[in-house]
């Protein structure tokens, strides 16, 4: 039956690889034959395991669910990797796969030396694998196939969507999958619209709709947004939907058919805003302090754009905020671990885990104190299962190992340490960001492939929230 609907899945993709087939046909590029190839390929394969495939249950419990998951990424990546290896610019295996990997991820890191000198099919393409996966490879089969409402749906949805619990905004699984991408699709042709009346052309600003709104990163020139710092409606419109990508949809969909006191009554959101508010205080002093300042957009727009662009794990720059001094990259490491809200399209632990963990650290503060209270975690004026503030604690603390261990690894294949461990650190959290080698104006290109291939591996452990992935690991997983 996994085999069965990754097939289904990969004539999805296929589908989706048409698109850039005919864009290359349009700007008379020969990297068509490419995007021809990659798609008969995976055409080819879909057909094949629908075909010969024909499981004699249907049904699908919960470990089905985390292995269909976790492997329907990787085989999107591999056959998502075909073009950039047959391009008129081509990747080798390693960089094809993390390119891939990246995109479908909506990390955003990047391993192209000069984006400018690629195709418009291959900017088309890393702009679709974000928008695919941001809001989910699985969620879009739950919304198209409904059929998988009574074969496993629950277990996918819940292996895939971001976040600690899972509300249904519709009574059928299939629904609220359709509701979440008709949402989604609907802001993003709402952004196409606003970045074309700019001075974006309309082939750039559906690339950059598609990276924004799912918080990916992607873009279409070398200097990234640079390309229109002097722009301050791009700036705007981009950070407006880049904050709408790090809502809980559910409650982007509430408020779009009128229930705003869902926006005003929710905790993590008010939080969400009150962390962009605070930090962006803080990085106007700083910016201040260390004399960065050149214009009126140094102490507004530019900082704002930076933070958004961070806790959303969109990864877009305008300027090269490593100048902005040590604090604002010390903050930009917390926010890139504080992640937005669960339920979005964003990266990083999510600001909900964290609402937990600090509420549950006051309770253990008080009861040093007073050793008999009874004390519970409350957010949204629920009382929280203990059981899953226990999760919570159990996720960060991996969260937090991998990325010790995976920097560890990284810099042990001769990356600098501060560079190794904020690439780790950076895939981890789907945000895309590089620092020194690897920051503004470079490229991930210049780590060794043994680091590509790690931060690949953490790119997809950190866009399906550790346990979906890890959970495979356990000898117990495959016991009967």
């Amino acid at each position: 039956m996994i085999l069965r609907i990754i097939g289904w899945l990969l004539g999805i993709e296929a589908a989706f690889l048409v698109l850039p087939v005919i864009t290359c046909l349009i700007y008379g590029e020969s990297d068509w034959q490419a995007f021809a190839v990659a798609d008969a390929a995976t055409a080819f394969a879909a057909f094949a395991i629908t075909r010969w495939c024909r499981p004699k249950s249907h049904h699908m419990g919960k470990r089905e669910g985390f292995m269909l998951t976790a492997s329907v990424w990787v085989v999107f990546t591999i056959f998502g990797l075909i073009p950039f290896l047959l391009c008129k610019n081509p990747l080798s295996i390693s960089d094809a796969f993390f390119e891939a990997m990246s995109g479908f991820t909506t990390t955003g890191a990047s391993v192209l030396p000069s984006v400018e000198g690629m195709s418009h099919g291959v900017h088309l393409w890393r702009a679709m694998m974000q928008w695919i996966g941001g809001m989910g490879i699985i969620l879009f089969t739950l919304a198209v196939i409904p059929m998988l409402n009574h074969s496993g749906g629950m277990q996918m949805f819940n292996a895939e969507v971001t976040g600690i619990t899972h509300d249904k905004i519709q009574p059928r699984i299939s629904n609220t999958a359709k509701t979440l991408w008709s949402t989604y699709f609907g802001l993003t042709a709402i952004l196409i619209l606003l970045l074309w009346l700019g001075p974006m052309s309309f082939f750039e600003s559906v690339c950059h709709a598609f990276g924004a709104i799912s918080t990916g990163g992607y873009t279409t020139h070398d200097v990234g947004l640079g390309q229109w710092s002097g722009s301050v409606y791009v700036k705007v419109v981009l950070i407006v939907f880049m904050f709408l990508g790090g809502v809980n949809f559910a409650l982007i969909y509430k408020a779009v058919r009128g229930d705003f006191k869902a926006l005003r009554r929710n905790d993590v959101f008010m939080v969400y805003v009150m962390v962009i508010a605070v930090m962006l205080v803080v990085f106007v002093v700083s910016i201040w302090a260390r004399g960065q300042v050149r214009s009126w957009q140094d102490l507004s727009i530019n900082p704002l754009f930076q933070i958004v662009s961070t806790i959303t794990s969109t990864g877009f720059t305008v300027t090269n905020f490593e100048n902005w001094g040590p604090l604002v990259l010390a903050l930009t490491f917390v926010l890139m671990f504080f992640g937005a809200c669960a339920g979005s399209t964003s990266g990083g632990a999510k600001i909900d885990r964290i609402l937990y963990l600090f509420k549950n650290a006051r309770n253990e503060l008080y009861r040093c104190i007073y050793p008999n209270a009874i004390l519970s975690v409350k957010v949204n004026d629920k009382v929280v299962n203990p059981d899953l503030v226990s999760k919570v604690i159990a996720f960060l603390c991996i969260y937090l190992i991998l990325i010790v261990a995976s920097g560890t690894v990284i810099s042990a294949a001769g990356v600098p340490i501060v560079d190794a461990f904020f690439s780790s650190f950076s895939c981890m959290s789907n945000t895309g960001l590089g620092a020194g080698v690897t920051g503004y104006g470079g490229s991930y290109d210049l780590l060794p492939d043994f680091a590509k291939w790690v931060l690949s591996f953490m790119m997809l452990v950190g866009r399906l929230e550790i346990f979906t992935v890890l959970v495979l690991f356990l000898p117990s997983f495959w016991r009967r």
